[in-house]
């Protein structure tokens, strides 16, 4: 049997993010990404000690948060581009990951954002 070399962590979470961008992370369509079985990917992952909900949640997380603050993206656009049933469902799953709602979150962010942009010795030479 020929030896099938399994991908990293990063390139995982590369084609979880491509497969969300293209409409939803199924395991089966991550899996053909890479060019592995499905079972082999869950296998491979559980070697890493993660699964690929896990996986998922990780990337679904991270992206979340970059369209939080550095887009006018509405809350329920993002809810659903990262394939959540919809926004109330988006935003109890960010309120339990993060400890914090995701309007004030964006709010944080950019207000912690600006004030170091004003600080930043780049913007006193503007």
């Amino acid at each position: 049997m020929k030896p099938v070399r399994m991908p990293s962590r990063y390139a995982v979470r590369a084609a979880i993010a491509a497969s969300l961008r293209h409409g939803g992370a199924s395991l089966q369509r991550t899996a053909n990404q890479l060019g592995v079985s499905a079972r082999s990917l869950q296998r491979h992952l559980g070697e890493m000690g993660t699964s690929y909900s896990e996986m998922v949640a990780e990337v679904r997380l991270d992206a979340a948060c970059h369209l939080l603050v550095e887009s006018n993206v509405r809350i329920s656009d993002i809810a659903l581009r990262l394939g959540y049933a919809g926004p109330s469902s988006f935003s109890r799953t960010f309120m339990r990951l993060m400890k914090i709602q995701p309007v004030i979150y964006r709010r944080q962010q950019r207000n912690g954002k600006a004030l170091h942009d004003k600080s930043s010795p780049a913007a006193s030479q503007r």
